[in-house]
């Protein structure tokens, strides 16, 4: 049996845990998924439980745990930082300082502490490899490529906010660093919390905001102008400098300066949950597109300091896939891949592959696929769990023997305009659903995108739906003819499935323009004609495959609605237990656990035994 390294990613956001042997991603997963907490920031006990029982080892069999930055350089930006803005952030210094002193600074004996609270007791090396360096790795080294350039963005990890590097074979190369606290995803991150959503989970609401703004219009211009005249000094190479006077997120406890921004923007911050009127649209699709030219001017500067054809992402800044699309659709590289779990999640994962290849001088031979097996890499629960499940409560069903009669049976209750809940094989590592915990309906639908987000997800009704399309049928659909398996690029939808905007409709209030029956596939395609794309491989995950295959036999229509399975303000659902609940709680009509399957109509006797009032907070 070959040595094991365990990552570990904690304390900040989005904790988790993988587990890398011989050079093979055997297992990975948040710990949000087992405490049911959003974006769970504890240290990820019962991930890496998980990553250890997926594997069959012991902790004393793994060569070492790795943890994914390094907390005494953190702990240092945090002093450098505090002392160079005194007096200013008195009140932040003394809430962060003993949390520093009494945990996060002796990572060491906090980890060894968390493993033996668990049982886990160990004197296997405990190794820490520096934030970006964890982020690249998660990037280059499960990527398809024997060599790439690196471009990874986020907020910040110890001093770096962006790093561009060099990946060949087993190893990394940084070329050039953009230091704290001039941030990209900081500045995202303060445009997120002016529009009124919660910074670190609502990036990707301003993202689908964006496109409710009136590109080319006087007030978008202005937004722009002032952004780049007031926050921030853009060089050609991509690196920035932000004007500090107008933020706060370096030493205080909101991100920017909320009087400063109102003078110089016209609007005061939105309030949480309050209508969203154009001008915060308008803001949403300004600071949209200065990210996309921030991060293409990064992207060329990544090639010509390595002269690569490749380029791979991570980072929280890479799940921006309207960015992320403006590189494909440059041109600039021949081939680009992302790290479906970009954010500090991935960070446990690209920790574990650094130090294997790295430090340890493993061997690599690139997987022409990747290597991330569909970013399958959590749990799966067999039927005898189901069945517990249905002895418990004594759930009616349905059991298909045959999965190929359950596949056609799925596909003809999607035709019928019913929403299934669908829960199969092991969950996904990331953010996104990619056919093992969604939910899935009809894209021709023009309600189904009303219905999805009012009564099954409860979340703003102008948040987008994601495609699942099967890859060979991608030209159909979309301008990029290019694999999307991550759901990780939004692409334009092809004119010939589009409908003609009325002449009035930019002068139309929100909701007219989000109800415009725009395409022939409605339910998917944004207000700006767009669509964030998932292809599915039958290699990768047959069954969902089948599921639209056998959808586009009876329709002529190889795509489907794909989101994850969750409502507002939990994470997406982990076990048969968590699907079930949340199926009784939303107007879910089918629950698909495996070959079960579970009617909503005949489960009336069950209402009162799962019923749940939701009480959602931002997210």
């Amino acid at each position: 049996m070959g040595k094991a390294v365990l990552g570990i990613s904690a304390f900040y956001h989005d904790s988790a845990a993988a587990l890398v042997q011989d050079g093979k991603i055997i297992a990975a997963a948040q710990e949000e998924r087992f405490t049911r907490k959003k974006h769970d920031a504890g240290f990820p006990v019962n991930a890496i439980k998980y990553c250890l029982e997926e594997a069959g080892l012991d902790v004393d069999a793994l060569e070492c745990i790795v943890f994914y930055d390094k907390p005494f350089i953190k702990f240092e930006r945090l002093l450098e930082t505090y002392h160079a803005f005194a007096p200013k952030g008195l009140a932040s210094f003394i809430n962060a300082i003993p949390v520093w002193l009494k945990d996060k600074i002796f990572m060491k004996s906090l980890i060894n502490k968390q493993l033996k609270s668990i049982g886990l007791t160990t004197n296997v090396p405990i190794l820490f490899t520096e934030h970006h360096l964890s982020h690249a790795a998660s990037a280059f080294f499960p990527s398809p490529f024997d060599e790439a350039a690196i471009l990874t963005i986020d907020g910040v990890g110890e001093w770096a906010t962006t790093v561009i590097s060099h990946g060949k074979g087993n190893k990394i190369s940084i070329l050039k660093e953009l230091h704290f606290p001039h941030s990209i995803g900081l500045l995202y991150s303060a445009f997120t919390y002016y529009c009124g959503f919660r910074v670190n989970s609502g990036e990707y609401k301003l993202m689908g905001l964006a496109p409710y703004g009136i590109p080319g219009s006087e007030r978008v211009e202005k937004y722009k102008e002032l952004i780049y005249q007031q926050l921030i000094d853009v060089r050609p190479d991509g690196s920035l400098l932000l004007n500090m006077k107008h933020f706060n997120f370096a030493t205080g406890l909101t991100m920017c300066n909320n009087k400063s921004w109102e003078q110089l923007f016209g609007i005061p911050r939105r309030g949480d949950e309050s209508e969203i009127t154009q001008p915060y649209m308008d803001m949403a699709l300004a600071i949209q597109q200065v990210t996309d030219d921030i991060v293409l001017k990064l992207a060329e500067t990544a090639k010509q300091l390595t002269g690569s054809k490749n380029l791979v992402m991570a980072g929280g800044v890479a799940l921006n896939c309207v960015s992320n699309g403006k590189i494909y659709e440059n041109g600039l590289f021949e081939d680009l891949w992302i790290q479906p779990a970009s954010g500090d999640a991935g960070g446990s994962l690209g920790a574990a592959l650094a130090v294997w290849y790295q430090h340890l001088d493993h061997e690599r031979v690139a997987d022409p696929q990747d290597s991330m097996q569909g970013a399958y890499l959590g749990p799966s629960y067999p039927d005898h769990e189901i069945s517990k499940l249905i002895n418990r409560f004594d759930i009616p069903n349905e059991f298909f023997t045959d999965f190929d009669d359950l596949a056609k049976h799925t596909a003809a209750l999607i035709n019928s305009g019913k929403v299934i809940g669908w829960f199969q094989g092991r969950m996904e590592f990331g953010p996104r659903a990619l056919g093992n915990r969604s939910i899935i309906g009809d894209a021709r639908n023009p309600d189904m995108q009303k219905k999805m987000n009012l009564k099954i997800k409860f979340r703003e009704s102008f948040r987008p739906f994601a495609p699942a399309i099967l890859e060979k049928d991608i030209a159909e659909y979309c301008q990029y003819n290019t694999p999307s398996p991550y759901m990780l690029l939004v692409m334009p939808v092809v004119t010939k499935r589009c409908h003609k905007l009325p002449d009035d409709y930019v002068k139309s209030d929100m909701y007219s323009r989000l109800y415009f029956e725009r395409s022939d596939v409605p339910a998917i395609t944004h207000i700006d004609y767009s669509a964030r794309v998932q292809t599915v491989n039958k290699k990768t995950n047959e069954r969902f495959w089948k599921v639209i295959n056998e959808f586009k036999k009876l329709t002529g229509y190889g795509i489907v609605i794909n989101t994850s399975y969750n409502v507002r303000g939990e994470p997406i659902v982990g076990t048969p237990f968590d699907a079930f609940k949340c199926f009784m709680n939303t107007e879910i009509d089918y629950l698909v656990l495996n070959n079960f399957v579970f009617e909503k109509s005949q489960l009336d006797h069950l209402k009162e035994e799962f019923a749940r009032n939701y009480q959602f907070a931002p997210d």
